[in-house]
């Protein structure tokens, strides 16, 4: 929105040039959804208090009992600080930017309604998994048809590290890509099992894919660096740059011990978003790299799982996500989330080596 009033006075007021700049208008997106955050939560926890809007903990959780009754759906508040800021400082003109809207807004739809029903029903079950998989594939599947759509817009596959494969996918893509977004989307959510946890690595996600975001929709950047280029996909970094602020201004209140917990509302948006910059840029593989912390609490569910209907009833872990697996051993709430996020980071800086090597 001020880019839109703005910039066409840029040829004007010389101080308007700074408009121009994607960089610029990213690093406001992410002070604007961080002030907007901290400003906004003490009012926003407070509200959620009044309407009773607690977190019920699974049954299974015993060391969690003493968190029950902290407010949840702290997504809503995600939301509302990034869409703001991206409305503010993103060209609106933008098709890739209303697209990757839809995706953080459309997944995190399908989150509120979950958490609605199990703060209704007043227990930890709320949509059935078939519904709230169908609900994420039909905004993935039509969001993915638009880009696809696009002209300028491949169906390769691009594989890090070798830079001369990448197969064309045509139509197969979408399917892919769908699998992309609803696998991070489940990852993301799988993970926040703990104070601080899932938005830490999302955090660092989010800066990560903003570096891939604005290389891939340079000209010359991604020519030099060997990334598949998308015209038009720069404009994405302000998403992240305000993605990150929220993020941050969350964590704000987030942090242990937790005054606020995102809810599905938050984790599925998150990382439906995450899933969907992964594609734009068109480093979707490196998203196992980048995500790596969510791939392996997914990995660690889906092996308990299996495990436990393949020997009829044994188990692999203690429990799964693999957070809980840790705290029963004894290891401290606090030092298991630092330690998930330093392997986040190096993760993280492992992605951005990629630029390098190919």
């Amino acid at each position: 929105m001020l880019y839109n009033l703005l910039f066409p006075l840029s040829s004007e007021f010389t101080v308007l040039n700074v408009f121009r700049y994607i960089t610029f208008r990213s690093v406001w997106a992410l002070l604007t959804a961080l002030l907007l955050s901290i400003l906004m939560g003490p009012w926003f926890i407070g509200w959620l208090q009044r309407i009773k809007c607690g977190q019920h903990i699974h049954e299974d959780v015993t060391c969690h009992v003493q968190k029950a009754g902290t407010p949840t759906m702290g997504g809503l508040l995600i939301a509302f600080s990034l869409s703001v800021s991206v409305l503010l400082w993103a060209d609106l003109t933008n098709k890739y930017v209303w697209l990757t809207m839809l995706i953080f807004l459309g997944f995190g739809l399908v989150g509120f309604l979950d958490d609605y029903i199990k703060i209704r029903r007043r227990n930890n079950k709320g949509l059935s998994a078939r519904a709230k998989f169908a609900g994420q594939v039909a905004v993935a599947a039509v969001a993915m048809y638009l880009v696809v759509s696009e002209p300028v817009y491949s169906t390769r596959l691009a594989f890090p590290f070798f830079k001369g494969l990448a197969p064309d996918l045509g139509w197969l893509y979408i399917p892919f890509a769908v699998t992309v977004m609803v696998g991070s989307s489940n990852g993301v959510n799988l993970t926040d099992g703990l104070d601080g946890l899932a938005i830490g690595p999302t955090i660092i996600a989010g800066m990560v894919f903003a570096v891939f975001i604005y290389v891939a929709g340079n000209v010359q950047m991604s020519g030099y660096l060997q990334v598949p280029y998308v015209p038009g996909v720069g404009e994405v970094t302000v998403f992240c740059g305000a993605l990150v602020g929220a993020s941050l201004g969350f964590l704000w209140f987030n942090a242990y011990p937790a005054q606020v917990f995102m809810g599905d509302v938050g984790s599925l948006a998150l990382g439906g978003a995450l899933g969907f910059l992964a594609v734009l840029c068109k480093q979707e593989l490196l998203l196992l790299i980048v995500g790596g912390l969510f791939v392996v609490e997914t990995l660690s569910v889906i092996l308990q799982v299996g495990y436990f209907k393949f020997t009829g009833g044994k188990r692999i872990f203690r429990m799964a996500p693999l957070h809980h697996h840790f705290e029963l051993q004894g290891i401290p709430e606090s030092k298991i989330i630092i330690r998930f996020w330093i392997m986040s980071a190096l993760l993280g800086l492992m992605a951005l080596s990629v630029l390098k090597l190919r």
